[in-house]
């Protein structure tokens, strides 16, 4: 008898961890990053403690490729362009903006040294996905985030804007390659939001933050910006995309996207007054509370899921 129990709870335990397995990558979220520069970009992915490592922690993305990556449902972390790298055969170098200093393609649980878009992301266990790009730590190159296939707001944001031909002198990297930010280049605590201006009601934006958020309104400009630069979504993926072209932004109402992946080539131009008109209109609220990515079982994983159940209740 004792042997059939210890049978009996090993059969059930190895049925639920197979049950767990199959029905792991229903919740999640794909990544795509494309790469529409007339450049090569080395993406760098950073995740957040306690949040498991994805496929690549940095890659080479040649003009006009894109790449995928699966996340889980709990990732959280941050993406961002390198550029300028120099790698060579074995995969050792660096790069001339936005390197993460580990000496390699690879950026091995190290981010981005300013100054480096981010694009940032929590994918929770509840109901939204949080996203934001941010220049808080800087700027080098342009950048926008696009969620398909969700329910929700589901705004595109970031920055279509080369920022470094606006760039003032005092914040430039030699060359006009990336831009600081004002904590970056003069470390006073009012632009970094640190000591006695640690908050939302005593930290303001300032002459430099506000040169940001007029190039790009959808970002973070300055740390505590969250009103108009923190976006939600419900069950999309989403796409990265490195010097995106106008035509491929949207507005929360707009329709869906081209798949998740794909690339205009078509090479239209969009009026700049246009454009501007475009980026003035993104505004979403702040939503708070916790974020997910769940999506609906597939037939056969809804079959699989009911056998399982069924075989497991015939031992209670």
């Amino acid at each position: 008898m004792a042997r059939f129990s210890c049978y009996h709870h090993s059969f059930i335990t190895f049925l639920s961890f197979i049950l767990a397995v199959f029905l792991e990558g229903v919740t999640a979220a794909t990544f795509t990053f494309i790469n529409k520069c007339d450049y090569t970009v080395w993406p760098g992915i950073l995740a957040n403690p306690g949040s498991r490592k994805l496929e690549s922690t940095g890659f080479e993305l040649t003009k006009g490729s894109s790449r995928s990556f699966q996340a889980p449902t709990g990732w959280a972390g941050r993406f961002w362009g390198r550029t300028g790298c120099n790698f060579n055969d074995s995969g050792h170098g660096s790069c001339a903006t936005g390197d993460c200093g580990s000496g390699e393609v690879e950026c091995n649980g190290a981010g981005a040294i300013p100054p480096a878009t981010l694009a940032e992301f929590t994918l929770g266990s509840g109901s939204q996905d949080f996203y934001d790009v941010s220049l808080v730590d800087g700027y080098n190159l342009p950048m926008i985030v696009e969620g398909s296939g969700g329910s929700g707001e589901c705004a595109t944001t970031g920055c279509m804007t080369d920022l470094n031909k606006k760039c003032p002198s005092e914040l430039r990297i030699d060359g006009g390659t990336a831009c600081k930010s004002a904590c970056d280049a003069f470390g006073n605590p009012e632009y970094c939001c640190s000591g006695v201006y640690n908050s939302p009601a005593a930290c303001k934006p300032s002459m430099y933050s506000e040169v940001f958020k007029s190039a790009c309104p959808k970002s973070y400009s300055y740390a505590f910006d969250d009103a108009t630069s923190t976006f939600t979504c419900i069950g999309a993926d989403y796409s990265i995309t490195f010097c995106p072209n106008v035509p491929s932004l949207k507005s929360p109402k707009d329709p869906d996207p081209k798949p998740t992946g794909t690339i205009d080539d078509s090479g239209s131009d969009t009026d700049p007054m246009q454009a501007a008109a475009l980026s003035s209109q993104w505004l979403a609220n702040l939503a708070t509370g916790d974020s997910t990515r769940i999506q609906p079982f597939s037939p056969t994983q809804l079959g699989f899921a009911k056998t399982i159940f069924i075989v497991l209740s015939l031992f209670f």
